[in-house]
């Protein structure tokens, strides 16, 4: 069993590698493949009584009645569990990280953790600037969320000295990043939460980080990992998104980055989760860029479906 242990057998088995020695009966459902810890269940389970379950019959793995938006995400994340490893992707990897050998790419060097004051500020100074760098960059370049951050930490960046800024310095103080009136009022109000529900430091897990305005799931996973040195999933912004989507790293073609970070995350092994994204992000700055791509440099063009249609 491609497993630790029995009990954990949703996330960690898939189709083709069920060891003999696992006698535990086996429910299907769609394209995922449960283990049942009491085979009594199997006779009262509506999944094998070979028809489809009602909608009233749907059922979540703790028990739980759940929607059909709960059930086709449930089955999204399921049959990215089981199916799909890209062909090559060793060697695909292989070759971005020789690319990116001298990293010179702007995240390397303006990236959320080169923004942030690691040396003098106390550690929650130093995650409130990781919070905010990321806040800032939300589609903007490099170069001018560590300006707008410079100037911020000249003004002092700390939750207190927020909360005494009016909101129209601090749009001053961090434009031309993109939207920048609407940063202002969030990083705002955020120091107002910070203040109020964490004590003057950022939340230290995922959904909490995602409570705050303008923080959604990439950031919240780069922030815990840059911040709080713990890994909870890859961050994908729209570099990691659109390369994983031209490299055919995803089993279909992805519309959200949300649903390119459940891909990777099916097959992606979980200790090069945290290089990830800053290799893609590089990459995707001085190579495999949005618009002329430098396909006839790039390693990879003859594994990459992209690269190859740009050869004809």
């Amino acid at each position: 069993m491609n497993g630790k242990e029995c009990d954990n057998c949703i996330a960690n088995c898939d189709q083709s590698s069920f060891s003999s020695s696992c006698n535990m009966p086996i429910l299907r459902r769609s394209s995922r493949l449960v283990k049942i810890a009491n085979p009594a269940v199997v006779k009262k389970s509506p999944y094998f009584a070979g028809s489809k379950p009602s909608e009233n019959q749907l059922v979540s793995r703790s028990g739980s009645k759940t929607s059909k938006k709960d059930a086709k995400q449930d089955e999204f994340q399921s049959d990215c569990r089981t199916k799909f490893e890209p062909e090559n992707w060793k060697r695909v990897l292989e070759n971005i990280r020789q690319m990116r050998s001298e990293k010179n790419a702007p995240v390397d060097v303006m990236g959320a953790e080169k923004c942030a004051d690691q040396w003098e500020a106390r550690p929650e100074v130093t995650r409130f600037h990781v919070l905010v760098s990321l806040m800032l960059s939300s589609q903007t370049k490099d170069q001018v969320t560590h300006s707008a951050m410079e100037k911020l930490k000249s003004h002092e960046l700390t939750v207190d000295s927020i909360l005494q800024t009016d909101e129209k310095t601090i749009g001053t103080l961090i434009y031309p990043v993109s939207f920048w009136k609407t940063k202002a009022k969030h990083i705002k109000e955020t120091a107002r939460m910070l203040k109020e529900t964490y004590d003057g430091d950022i939340p230290n897990t995922v959904e909490n980080l995602c409570k705050l305005p303008g923080v959604g799931p990439k950031m919240a996973h780069l922030c815990m990992n840059i911040a709080w040195n713990q890994l909870t999933g890859i961050g994908v912004d729209t570099h990691v998104h659109r390369i994983s989507n031209r490299l055919g790293w995803v089993s279909k073609e992805t519309n959200i980055p949300e649903k390119t970070r459940l891909e990777l995350e099916s097959w992606l092994p979980r200790e090069l989760w945290s290089d990830v994204n800053l290799l893609l992000v590089g990459f995707g700055q001085q190579v495999c860029k949005p618009v002329n791509p430098n396909c006839s440099e790039c390693l990879n063009k003859n594994f990459c479906p992209f690269g190859r249609k740009q050869k004809k």
